[in-house]
C-alpha cells in the first residue's frame, strides 16, 4: 500500500512539524529531538497513569526532567527575605513522598494566580527539572495541568498516557500536539509490515490501529495490546532481516571440503593426547557434514571458559587444508592471535611445520599477520599466504587489509565475533564457510536477536582433566583479609604456580576523581610489600608494544615474573597452565561475562585455582549482587542468563535514539523469549518461500529501514 503524499511533496509523516504545529511549538518538541510529524507520532507514551492513582515521587533524580501525579498537601505565599519580590511555595505528595515547589515573582499577583489553583487537596501533573536546595529535592516553576481540569467527561475515564518530556516541554503538551496530529494520519500513511495471517495467528491489531490505542487508549487492555502488537513487530523486522542474510549468505556457492582419510586431519587426530568430549565430537561431525557441501556453512560455536572450542576449530580448517584450501582465525587483539598461533603449532607439531625442518609427510604451515610484523616480515608472510604454501593463517584486524589475498581461503573462524562488525566479518568470510566462536555463552533471547543468521552449536562439557576453580568476595575494607590475600599470592608461587592479579585501569592518570586499582600503582605497592620479597612482578596493559606484551606474557609463563598485574588484556584465550591464583582488584567495576573469562584464566593445569574478587560494593546493591552471584557459580551459561536479569533493557540493547521507529523500544530480550521464538520461526518460514519479499512489500521497506547502527550494536553486544 503506497503511502500518501501530500501536495507539497512531503509525505504525511515526513512533513515537518513547523508547517503541521506552526513554528513555536516545532521549536518545543526539537529539544525532544521530534522534526517531522513522524518522529512525533512514533514518539510513545511510556507509561499510562489514572486520574485518582498518584505517580511516584521516590524515583525522581536531581538533574533529571520528571512527571509526576501528586496531591497538594501545603502552600505559603510571602515575600522573600534576602531580596525584592515574592515566592509561592507548594507541597505536593504522592501518599509516601514529599516533594517541593517553588514559584518567584516580582510582584504577588502572579503567584497568586498558581495558588488559587493548587488550592490543598487539589491533583495535578507536574513537570520539570529536578533540582536541590539545601539537601532538598525541589521543582521550580514547574508546568502543570489540573488532573480534573478536562471539559471532556468521556476522556476523564481514559488513563493518562505519560510521554519522555523535557524541560519546559511537559507531557501533556506532547500529548496535546499529538492529539491534533493523529486525526489527520490515515492508515495508508502507516503502512504495516506484519503479515495479515501473523496478526490473525497471534489476534493482534493494525499497525494504524495499534499507534491510535498507543497514544489515546480506552484503558489499560486496550494499550498493553497495542504494546505487544509493536514488540511483534519489531521481534518479526528484526528476524526478517536476519533470515534474509542468511538466505543470502547460503545463495552464494561455495568450495566443499569433504572428509579425507590419509590426510593431516587423520593424522592430527592420532597424535591428540586426549580423547574429544563428545559434545566436540557431535559438533565436529556436524561442522564436517556443512564442510563437504556448496552452501556456506554460517555456524556459532558457543562454549564455556576452557570447553575447548580451539580444538573444534583447528580440525575443521585441517579437514579444508586436505581438500587443498586454506583457513584463516580472525582473532580480535594481538595477543590473542599470538596465543592462538602458539596453541595451533603445540597442537599440530612437525604437522605444521611443512617445508621445514621435523615436517611430517602430510603437514602444512602455519602463517600469522599482525599490525606489529616489521615490513619484510609482513611481505614474506603475504607472499607465503598468496601462494597457497601457508593453509593455516592466524591473524587480527590485519587480514582483512586490501593487500591480503588469500587466494583458496575454504574456512573464516572469526573468534570473539561480538569484538567485530557485520562488515569485517563479511570482508573476511562473504561466500566461504564460516565458523564464529565465542567464550561467552550467549542466553536464548539473545543468540535468537544477534545471532539469528547462524545456526548455533553448543559446547558444555568441559574437557577431562580441568581443574576448578573456588571463588571467593573479599571486602577490600578488611585489612586482615587483604593481608591473607598477598599471603596466598606468595604461598602460590613458592607451590610453582602463577598470580594474576587484575586491575580496572592502567595508571591514576585514569579517571582521576575515581579511587581505582591501577595496573602500575599496584606492581609499585605489591614490590614494596615484605611478603612478597625476591619475588619478580611484571606487568602487562594495552599501552605496551607488540613485543613487550610478548615478552611480558613468556617471562609470565616461563615463572621469571610470576606475578602478572595486568588490566583485562588477558581476558580471552590467554593460556598458562601454571596459573592458579586470580586476584581481582575492584571487581565491582567488571560485567558478570568478563568476570568469567578472567577466572577461565586459571585452573588450565593439573592444580585447581582461586579467584579472589575484592570489591568496596555496599551489601544491598547491584554491584554486591552481581558479585555473589559470580561467586556462587562456575557454569556461564548460569551466569549469562543471571547476568541478564540483572542488567537493565538500555545495558543489553544500547541507549535508543528518539524519533526512530526502527529502534526497538517495545520488545525485551529480558522478559520476551517465546515472542520472539515465534517471530523467527515465522520469519524464517515467509523468506524461505519469497526471498526477495516481493509478495510482501510493507515488510521489505521494513527490512530496508531497519536501522543500520542497531544492527551493528547487536551483531557486536
Amino acid at each position: 500500500m503506497a503511502t500518501a503524499v501530500t501536495s507539497d511533496g512531503w509525505t504525511a509523516l515526513t512533513r515537518p512539524l513547523e508547517r503541521a504545529l506552526g513554528k513555536r511549538t516545532a521549536n518545543a518538541l526539537a529539544k525532544l529531538d521530534l522534526h517531522t510529524v513522524g518522529d512525533l507520532i512514533y514518539h510513545f507514551p511510556f507509561r499510562l497513569a489514572h486520574r485518582g492513582e498518584l505517580m511516584p515521587i521516590a524515583a525522581v533524580r536531581e538533574g533529571e526532567p520528571v512527571t509526576v501525579i501528586a496531591r497538594v498537601i501545603g502552600t505559603n505565599l510571602r515575600p522573600m527575605n534576602a531580596r525584592r519580590g515574592y515566592i509561592l511555595q507548594v507541597r505536593i505528595t504522592d501518599g509516601t513522598y514529599d516533594l517541593a515547589l517553588t514559584f518567584f515573582g516580582k510582584s504577588s499577583r502572579p503567584l497568586q494566580y498558581h495558588e488559587r489553583r493548587l488550592q490543598v487537596g487539589t491533583v495535578a501533573t507536574f513537570s520539570g527539572t529536578i533540582s536541590s536546595y539545601r539537601g532538598q529535592l525541589q521543582l521550580t516553576h514547574p508546568e502543570y495541568e489540573l488532573v480534573d481540569d478536562e471539559p471532556d467527561l468521556a476522556r476523564l475515564e481514559r488513563p493518562i498516557p505519560i510521554y519522555h518530556a523535557a524541560e519546559r516541554v511537559p507531557s501533556w503538551q506532547v500529548e496535546k500536539a499529538i492529539a491534533t496530529i493523529l486525526p489527520s494520519i490515515t492508515p495508508a500513511d502507516l503502512p504495516d509490515p506484519l503479515p495479515p495471517d501473523y496478526r490473525q495467528q497471534h489476534g493482534l491489531p493494525a499497525r494504524y490501529d495499534a499507534v491510535r490505542t498507543l497514544h489515546m487508549p480506552d484503558d489499560d487492555a486496550s494499550w498493553k495490546q497495542a504494546s505487544l502488537r509493536m514488540a511483534h513487530e519489531e521481534a518479526f523486522v528484526l528476524q526478517a532481516n536476519l533470515a534474509r542474510r542468511a538466505v543470502a549468505a547460503k545463495d552464494r556457492a561455495t568450495a566443499a571440503f569433504s572428509p579425507h582419510t590419509g590426510g593431516i586431519l587423520e593424522a592430527f587426530d592420532a597424535r591428540l593426547p586426549y580423547r574429544l568430549t563428545a559434545g566436540q565430537r557431535a559438533v565436529g561431525e556436524e561442522i564436517a557434514a556443512e564442510l563437504a557441501t556448496t552452501t556456506p556453512m554460517q555456524r556459532l560455536l558457543q562454549g564455556d571458559v576452557g570447553s575447548g572450542k580451539t580444538v573444534v576449530a583447528l580440525r575443521a580448517m585441517l579437514q579444508v587444508v586436505d581438500g587443498g584450501g586454506q583457513a584463516a582465525l580472525l582473532a580480535p587483539t594481538e595477543v590473542l592471535a599470538w596465543q592462538h598461533l602458539r596453541t595451533i603449532e603445540d597442537l599440530l607439531g612437525p604437522l605444521g611445520l611443512a617445508g621445514q625442518l621435523g615436517g611430517a609427510e602430510t603437514a602444512t604451515r602455519v602463517e600469522i599477520l599482525t599490525g606489529s610484523l616489521t615490513t619484510r616480515q609482513r611481505r614474506q608472510a603475504l607472499a607465503r599466504i598468496a601462494s597457497g604454501e601457508a593453509g593455516l593463517i592466524v591473524g587480527t584486524h590485519a587480514l582483512l587489509s586490501e593487500d591480503v589475498q588469500i587466494p583458496f581461503l575454504g574456512l573464516a573462524v572469526v573468534d570473539e565475533q561480538h569484538r567485530f562488525g557485520v562488515d569485517q566479518r563479511d570482508r573476511l568470510a562473504g561466500g566461504v564457510h564460516t565458523l564464529v566462536m565465542t567464550a561467552t555463552p550467549i542466553p536464548r533471547t539473545i543468540a535468537m536477536s544477534v545471532f539469528g543468521d547462524l545456526d548455533v552449536s553448543t559446547l558444555r562439557e568441559l574437557p577431562a582433566g580441568r581443574k576448578s576453580v573456588a571463588t571467593t568476595v573479599v571486602p577490600a575494607t578488611n585489612e586482615r583479609w587483604m593481608a591473607r590475600v598477598w599471603e596466598r599470592a606468595r604461598e602460590e608461587v613458592d607451590g610453582g604456580g602463577r598470580v594474576y592479579i587484575v586491575c580496572p585501569r592502567i595508571d591514576g592518570e585514569e579517571n582521576p576523581d575515581e579511587d581505582l586499582a591501577s595496573v602500575l600503582d599496584v606492581a609499585e605497592e605489591l614490590r614494596a610489600r615484605r611478603i612478597l620479597n625476591g619475588i619478580a612482578i611484571g606487568v602487562m596493559h594495552g599501552r605496551l608494544s607488540t613485543e613487550e606484551k610478548t615478552v611480558a606474557m613468556a617471562e609470565f609463563a616461563g615463572g621469571n615474573t610470576p606475578i602478572l598485574v595486568s588490566t583485562t588484556v588477558i581476558e580471552v584465550g590467554v593460556d598458562v597452565p601454571e596459573a592458579t591464583l586470580m586476584v581481582i582488584l575492584d571487581a565491582d567495576r567488571f560485567g558478570l561475562s568478563q568476570l568469567h573469562q578472567l577466572r577461565g584464566r586459571i585452573g588450565r593445569g593439573g592444580k585447581e585455582g582461586t579467584c579472589l574478587a575484592v570489591s568496596r560494593a555496599i551489601a544491598g546493591t547491584l554491584a554486591a549482587e552481581r558479585l555473589a552471584v559470580f561467586a556462587s557459580t562456575t557454569d556461564g551459561f548460569e551466569l549469562a542468563e543471571r547476568d541478564l536479569q540483572l542488567r537493565s533493557e538500555g545495558d543489553v540493547l544500547g541507549t535508543s535514539q528518539s524519533g526512530r521507529a526502527s529502534h526497538l523500544r517495545f520488545l525485551s530480550v529480558v522478559r520476551d523469549v517465546e515472542l520472539i521464538a515465534q517471530a523467527r520461526d515465522a520469519a524464517r518460514t515467509l523468506v524461505a518461500s519469497d526471498p526477495e519479499l516481493s509478495e510482501h512489500a510493507e515488510l521489505a521497506a521494513a527490512v530496508a529501514e531497519l536501522d543500520e547502527g542497531r544492527a551493528d550494536y547487536l551483531e557486536k553486544g
